[in-house]
């Protein structure tokens, strides 16, 4: 029988061992703080946090580098105010704290921000003017666009109709920060996003001078690229002529 029961537990997923061992050691946590508390925790009042016994602190690289690029680029350039682009709610949260930011999205933010400032729209129609701001951010978000995977309407041709409608409100000397997967060829995962090759994206910016470029790449921060897929974070100055 316990022969039996190995080659079962042997076909468990991994993910399922895990959860085991996490609900182990819960267990054994509580009973040794029930012994060592002088009033008891009463079983309603139980809220097992599973997975955050971690030995490091668990961090997603992309976003953690790319918004701290991002970040520091803004501020120190000291826009009189900044527009983003459908980037990650906390980086224009916090960005907005230090400069005043304007933040467009098809999905309206819950919850409201006394600096920040939110207008309803989509990175293929903004509601500017052309060549009207000076400062404008859209991180890792042009790589979705007309795959569906946000409620957006199918379009082959989503990435570039959206890199064309940023540069179009760019002002004459404006700034524009953009990251966006990067690879060897130009490729479709379709509902999740788009890699593009560097050479064919820099075709797309044209009109706009190269100022800085980071990389992400498997977990790295880079200042050059490296051969496939990663992330790639360029801050682009349009021509003021």
């Amino acid at each position: 029988m316990l022969r039996n029961f190995k080659r079962r537990l042997w076909r468990v997923p991994s993910a399922w061992l895990g959860e085991i061992s996490a609900w182990r050691r819960f267990w054994r946590s509580y009973r040794t703080y029930r012994a060592m508390a002088p009033e008891q925790v009463p079983t309603m009042q139980l809220l097992p946090c599973l997975n955050d016994d971690t030995a490091e602190t668990p961090i997603e690289p992309i976003y953690f580098y790319q918004d701290a690029w991002a970040f520091e680029r803004i501020v120190a350039a000291h826009p009189a105010e900044h527009v983003d682009v459908g980037s990650h709610h906390k980086f224009v949260a916090l960005l907005s704290k230090v400069v005043p930011v304007t933040m467009v999205d098809i999905r309206p933010l819950p919850l409201p921000l006394n600096t920040l400032k939110f207008l309803k729209g989509s990175i293929l129609e903004l509601p500017f003017a052309d060549a009207s701001i000076g400062s404008i951010s859209s991180l890792c978000v042009v790589e979705h666009i007309g795959l569906g995977r946000y409620g957006d309407p199918l379009n082959p041709h989503g990435s570039e109709e959206a890199i064309a409608e940023l540069k179009r409100v760019v002002a004459p000397g404006g700034d524009l920060y953009i990251s966006l997967p990067v690879d060897d060829v130009t490729r479709v995962y379709f509902n999740a996003h788009r890699a593009f090759d560097e050479e064919y994206l820099f075709t797309l910016f044209d009109g706009f001078e190269l100022l800085d470029r980071r990389y992400i790449v498997r977990g790295r921060y880079l200042e050059k690229r490296e051969p496939g897929f990663g992330i790639g974070c360029y801050h682009l100055k349009r021509s003021a002529g």
